[in-house]
């Protein structure tokens, strides 16, 4: 049996094979009515709850057949689309924190929407913080938006998988349109220099970081000019 679209094998115990589906839930915020159907969903097909790390809702130990079915009662898309995309934003509670130096929320929920399930090289991770805590787990992300009170802070090649790796800050000081600008700049250079399967950090440290930040600069400054002329039109 092949598995079920957008359904996650699960350990196989003897002959039986069991599915895991996550759906997304933007930034973490789900509507009590959603949260509501989940629950009744995951009760209907004898399905286990599990509050994942990245900020999602998985239903766990459900049947192949079933998937399909599930899918469709809970209507809501999947929280990964590919292993070669991007995996969902995740974003600290910034304005409802009183550590906040800026409020975060606004510019992660515009990347989550311009960034969910984005082809990529690799499965890429992104997170966006109101301070320089990095709840979310900012700084083991493939790219990171933190803030202090100058402004927004970039950093990429963030990881703690099987070799963990400290970010690099790209820039700091930016304001909320310059942060998405830089961060469409790191995606964009990324996707169309790196070879498929190669995931952001040993990317970086493969050509270094100084020539992977001439590449970005020079399409976050083509990027910023063009919002200049479009102003000026």
């Amino acid at each position: 049996m092949s598995i079920p679209k957008f359904a996650v094998l699960q350990k196989p115990r003897g002959e039986e094979r069991t599915y895991g589906v996550t759906p997304r839930i933007p930034g973490g915020f789900i509507t009590p009515e959603a949260l509501i159907n989940i629950a009744n969903v995951a009760k209907k097909y004898g399905g286990t709850i599990k509050i994942t790390s990245g900020q999602r809702i998985a239903i766990l130990g459900v049947k192949g057949e079933d998937v399909d079915n599930i899918w469709e009662e809970l209507d809501m898309e999947p929280g990964v689309l590919s292993p070669y995309s991007v995996k969902n934003i995740e974003l600290c509670p910034a304005s409802f924190c009183k550590r906040a130096k800026q409020n975060s929320l606004k510019l992660g929920m515009k990347i989550e929407h311009r960034f969910y399930g984005a082809p990529a090289p690799n499965r890429t991770k992104i997170a966006v913080v109101g301070c320089r805590n990095g709840c979310a787990s900012a700084n083991a992300k493939d790219i990171a938006v933190l803030a202090d009170e100058e402004g927004f802070i970039i950093r990429v090649g963030g990881s703690a998988g099987f070799h963990p790796r400290l970010p690099d800050t790209i820039a700091e000081g930016l304001n909320e349109e310059e942060a998405f600008d830089m961060v469409e700049a790191v995606f964009e250079h990324y996707c169309e220099a790196a070879a498929m399967g190669d995931k952001l950090g040993p990317f970086i440290d493969q050509i270094s970081f100084e020539s992977f930040k001439v590449g970005v600069m020079s399409r976050y400054q083509e990027k910023r000019q063009h919002e200049k002329t479009n102003k000026e039109i």
